[in-house]
Parts: C-alpha cells; structure tokens; sequence
C-alpha cells in the first residue's frame, strides 16, 4: 500500500503530545488502579474500564493516528502496526486487512447514519430504571446502593412513563419483566436502523468505535471521546434509581418535571457534542477507505 503522510511531527513535538495525553488520562487511570488495589468497586467509574475494555495502560499510551510521520519515531516500530517512511515512523495502511476494512465500512456506515437522524430526548434515562423493574436487592448490579425511592417507588417510575429505548446493549440488560415495557426491541442487527444521536449510550460509545479502530485513531481524538463518554456516565447515574449523594453525585429526579426538563437539556448539549467527534471518527473512517 501506498503510505500516505499528510502531516509530519518534530521528536519535541510528538513527545510533548504524548506527555500531555498521558496526564490527561490519568486523571481516570490513577484512581482506577488505586480503586483496584484497595478492592473498592465504584458504581459509575468502573463502567469506563470494564463495559468499555480499552485497558488504562492503552488508554495512557499515546499514537498519532493514520497519515501522521514522526521524526525519531523509531520506538514505535516496537508496537504492531507501525512502519517506517522517508518522513519519518507512521501508522502502517497494511493494517487495514480485509477484516479490519469491514470494521472500517460497519462504523462509518453506523455512524453516518445515526448522524442522519434528529436526535430524540424523551427517554429520560428510564433504562436504568428498567434494569431493575421488579427484581431483589440482591440481583441489582449495584447490590450495595439502596434505591432513591425504595423498591415500590422504582417500580411505579417505571410502570408510569413511556419507556422508548433503541440502544441495543442498554435494552439487553432489562429486567425480564421490564422488556415488554419498552415500546421499541432493540436486536443487535438493529443499530444501523435505530441508532439516534440523543441517546446518551451511543454518545458514549463513540469511545468504543475509536478504539475498536486502534491503531488508526488518534489519541487526541480518543482522548476527546473517552472524557465525553465519562461525563456522559456521571449523568446516567444521576439519573439513575440508585442514591449515589454518599459518593457527591446529586439525583436527577426524572419522576418530576423539573428534573426531566434538567435531563433533556444536558442530553441535548451531550448530543451536540458527540456529534461533533462522530463526525471525526467518520472522517477518520473516510480517510481508511480509500487505501
């Protein structure tokens, strides 16, 4: 394949990036691991490292992306997929293998066409309220948070509003009784047909899309995406049934009128953002394509 080099980075240049995204992630890293070796489980942050499996050492590791050279760059001929050019080391096109290409042609086709869809802001976070319709304490994820409203309360949130998610890997972990509740069923050959850019799961799994994509993505662009994905979290769980203000997190109480106006605005401008790094993993897609 021909390497296609649209942007060269100086050996200061490309090592005072990756020193910067280093302490960027670990903000999120350091008190992971430190969670870890203590034995702490955490209900909201835990969810970026183990729903989400780009391990943190990856997550801290820095790479350029496809298209970029770097001077001196010879360290990272010790990683897969990297190979070196006139202008310096860069991300190797031979990477690209047909089966990563279908990955490539899924999330561009994903992507675009949740991009081509008005965003829809009524779910108001009820599946989180779902997963736990009608079950024990004791089968809860978060088994040892208590419910905001007790275990009658949640199911009557739950048995009085319209419940309409699209999200295939939120709606496959309702509870069994709630899953008739939904108005929509979700399969997983579902995604390019209702995936919607106002859902606050695939806001977050932008991330996902970035990493699955490894090496060709930048950690920039990454970095970007795993930040939104962790204060997209952080209101999921607000919003959530369980009474997480022990660890600072204030509710969002969907149940009222009040907080559901509060969701549907910040799902809004969460929405506003993903878009925009969508629209850069689709350029990134775009750019694979043509080799």
């Amino acid at each position: 394949m021909v390497h296609v080099v649209e942007q060269v980075l100086t050996q200061a240049q490309w090592r005072a990036r990756a020193e910067q995204h280093r302490n960027r992630m670990l903000r999120w890293t350091r008190p992971h691991r430190e969670r870890q070796r203590r034995g702490e489980q955490h209900p909201v942050l835990d969810f970026l490292f183990t729903y989400y499996t780009q391990r943190p050492s990856r997550l801290e590791r820095w790479q350029p992306g496809i298209g970029v050279a770097l001077e001196g760059g010879r360290e990272f001929l010790k990683r897969r997929g990297y190979v070196e050019t006139p202008q310096g080391v860069a991300v190797d096109p031979a990477e690209l293998t047909p089966k990563r290409r279908e990955m490539v042609e899924f999330v561009h086709r994903l992507l675009s066409a949740t991009e081509s869809r008005p965003a829809q802001l009524g779910c108001f976070g009820l599946h989180e309220w779902a997963m736990v319709y009608r079950i024990s304490q004791d089968e809860l994820r978060h088994s040892s948070w208590p419910l905001r409203l007790g275990r009658g309360g949640t199911d009557e949130v739950v048995e009085s509003m319209r419940i309409r998610c699209s999200h295939y890997d939120a709606f496959r972990f309702f509870s069994t009784a709630a899953r008739p509740l939904n108005s929509l069923q979700p399969t997983q050959q579902d995604r390019e047909r209702m995936e919607q850019p106002g859902c606050l799961h695939n806001n977050m799994d932008v991330f996902k899309w970035c990493y699955k994509l490894d090496p060709f993505v930048s950690s920039e662009l990454m970095g970007d995406c795993f930040e939104l994905a962790a204060e997209i979290r952080e209101m999921d769980m607000r919003a959530s049934p369980y009474d997480l203000s022990e660890l600072g997190y204030s509710p969002i109480e969907i149940e009222t009128a009040h907080g559901r106006a509060e969701y549907a605005r910040r799902q809004r401008d969460f929405g506003e953002r993903a878009s925009r790094l969508r629209e850069r993993l689709i350029a990134v897609c775009t750019e694979l394509l043509k080799y």
